[in-house]
């Protein structure tokens, strides 16, 4: 359930900065700075290999939180 409610609000209401980077935070599992596709999906987000591929700009295969907000506006 935590997991669901996680991914509603961030894919329904990311669209401002602080919550886009409150949901990085707590997304970001082990607090390293980025957020990797195995955070991202088992926070709920159903992006594929491809997405996101295609949102990590600098392709370190991490997003960090400018990748991140980006992806989720």
């Amino acid at each position: 359930m935590k997991k669901l409610l996680l991914a509603v609000t961030v894919l329904g209401f990311a669209s401002g900065s602080a919550l886009a980077q409150a949901s990085f935070e707590s997304i970001d599992a082990d607090q390293n700075g980025g957020v990797t596709l195995e955070e991202a999906n088992a926070a709920g987000l159903p992006w594929t290999p491809e997405q996101f591929k295609s949102a990590d700009s600098d392709q370190n295969g991490m997003l960090d939180a400018e990748e991140f907000a980006a992806a989720t506006q």
